[in-house]
């Protein structure tokens, strides 16, 4: 039984598609293939699901961020990054809000993108430095007018592991407290946000009135 990764490639350009296509095919964990556009790749995941997807912004048609809304909403298992050039604040948090998992940009070297792969399938949510960055301090710029929450210090802090890809015992260890204590902050903050997971927390914590 092939127990290899499944990996989906969603751009534009054929032949920069086929290159990531072999890249990824290089290792043995990974099997990937590739559409130039959100309808062939949609028509094909009617009978084949993968477990990833690579996906671009700038699509024609459907573009990437409408595209990851349509398969979170059909397919909510499959864990989507964003693969691109463009790194502006409205792209990463509309593409978060439609249900992507990481972000990562595409002049990234090969080794970091398998690496992203890996974290993504296993439950992280990988992100390029510049746009972890982005995210801390849109939570950095916000924190004030979030007092509504009532979040506490260390909840913040929390939260912004969180952002930044770090699972759950990572944040444990970096804290210097028990996953079961992460586990409770984690719980506190869903509640006070009236979310259910990491990506509407962040959203939800992130969005400017």
């Amino acid at each position: 039984m092939d127990k290899r990764i499944n990996v989906l490639i969603i751009e534009d350009e054929k032949e920069i598609m086929e290159g990531y296509a072999f890249l990824i095919n290089q290792y043995p964990d990974f099997s990937a293939k590739g559409f130039t556009s959100s309808e062939d790749a949609l028509e094909y995941m009617k009978s084949n699901k993968p477990d990833l997807i690579l996906m671009d912004v700038n699509l024609p048609g459907t573009d990437g961020i409408t595209c990851t809304r349509i398969i979170k909403k059909m397919y909510p298992e499959v864990l989507i990054m964003m693969f691109t050039i463009y790194e502006n604040n409205e792209n990463v948090f509309k593409a978060l809000e439609a249900g992507a998992s990481g972000y990562l940009l595409k002049q990234s070297p090969p080794e970091e993108l398998i690496e992203a792969l890996h974290e993504l399938h296993n439950g992280g949510a990988p992100m390029s430095s510049s746009i972890a960055r982005m995210v801390v301090a849109s939570f950095n710029k916000n924190k004030a007018e979030k007092n509504e929450y009532e979040l506490t210090e260390r909840e913040r802090e929390v939260l912004i592991l969180l952002s930044e890809g770090y699972r759950y015992k990572d944040i444990a260890a970096k804290l210097f407290v028990s996953i079961s204590t992460i586990r409770s902050h984690i719980y506190n903050i869903y509640e006070k946000l009236h979310v259910h997971n990491r990506t509407e927390a962040l959203i939800k914590f992130n969005k400017r009135n």
